[in-house]
């Protein structure tokens, strides 16, 4: 497994880590076994980088991850966890000092930790991210102790290029996949000037570039890919990626004749997001440890020729950029 380092930080992550929503909740039923034996999987190929949430699953994300940790014991990995979704209504007005350290406390509790190691803002309004308070409350939780490095998770480019202007981010954490590739227009370029370690989320757009879901497929109703085609619970491009179904299972037909011969297209898709050297780490998540070992495989693949690169971006301009490049 590669590393590389976490921007300004100094750390060294493997460059595919875990993505800990699955084992959480809104994908349908994953059994707390399996989401133990993926995370012990990841782990064990060498992922160092957890990305999780105190709204994942309620906390129970977190406290798999903490349980886990606690029984492998030995060096801890690089765990990133997140807080703002739990604001019902999740407006801007509720970021403020004290409902922040109120999630960082509940957030300590279930990781069983002393200091977080990365506190993001999970996807706040556009309109927080230009309020000075809402990074002086991040820096006074770092001040105390409680967390030790702040980022942003963003939905839009522009959200992005705003948070990096306070000097305490340290890193954004966006969508950015075969069928989401606006961020490497701008902001990688104003990500690597400033040194800002960059997670790439949804690198599989919700299973479609797995190439394993059919138009036959079917979802269970808590699952997201079922209950937020439209953005009925959350921004519509978390789900697929923003881009419409039928769309989206046309595209991947292209991108199935790009794949090397002897790699699944997931492992393709997560090589061709980390062929941009922007990216610190990217975070698919996995079901089981089946899931999770094939995911780290992706680590060990040739890097992809310019030739197919283009190719990429052409099925990309053609047939899903009209679909969600200005809207993210």
């Amino acid at each position: 497994m590669k590393s590389r380092i976490f921007g300004r930080t100094g750390h060294a992550v493997s460059e595919i880590g875990f993505g800990a929503w699955q084992i959480g909740g809104s994908w349908g039923d994953v059994a707390e076994a399996d989401g133990r034996a993926a995370l012990n999987a990841a782990l064990d190929a060498g992922m160092t980088f957890v990305d999780t949430a105190d709204v994942y699953g309620d906390g129970r994300s977190e406290r798999i991850v903490a349980q886990v940790l606690a029984e492998r014991g030995g060096k801890r990995p690089f765990v990133a966890t997140k807080a703002g979704r739990r604001l019902n209504p999740h407006v801007d007005a509720g970021y403020t000092a004290e409902n922040l350290e109120a999630f960082v406390d509940r957030s300590l509790k279930n990781l069983a930790v002393e200091r977080l190691d990365l506190v993001q803002l999970h996807c706040p309004p556009t309109e927080t991210l230009y309020r000075r308070e809402v990074a002086d409350a991040m820096e006074a939780l770092k001040a105390k102790g409680k967390i030790r490095d702040w980022g942003v998770s963003v939905e839009k480019v522009e959200e992005a290029l705003k948070a990096i202007e306070y000097p305490g981010c340290v890193s954004i954490q966006i969508i950015y996949n075969l069928f989401r590739q606006r961020p490497s227009e701008l902001f990688f370029r104003e990500a690597k000037a400033k040194g800002i370690a960059v997670i790439a989320r949804v690198p599989l757009a919700s299973g479609l570039l797995s190439g394993k879901i059919t138009a036959a497929t079917t979802f269970a109703a808590d699952d997201h890919r079922a209950f937020n085609r439209h953005g009925e619970a959350f921004d519509v491009g978390e789900t697929f990626a923003g881009v419409p179904f039928e769309v989206g299972l046309a595209a991947v037909e292209e991108v199935r004749r790009l794949v090397p011969v002897g790699a699944s297209m997931a492992a393709f898709a997560l090589k061709w997001i980390l062929m941009a050297d922007a990216v610190t780490v990217v975070i698919p998540g996995a079901r089981n440890a089946e899931q999770a070992r094939a995911n780290a495989a992706a680590s060990d693949l040739a890097a992809l020729s310019d030739e197919t690169m283009a190719a990429a971006h052409e099925i990309y301009v053609r047939l899903i950029a009209p679909h969600v490049h200005h809207r993210w």
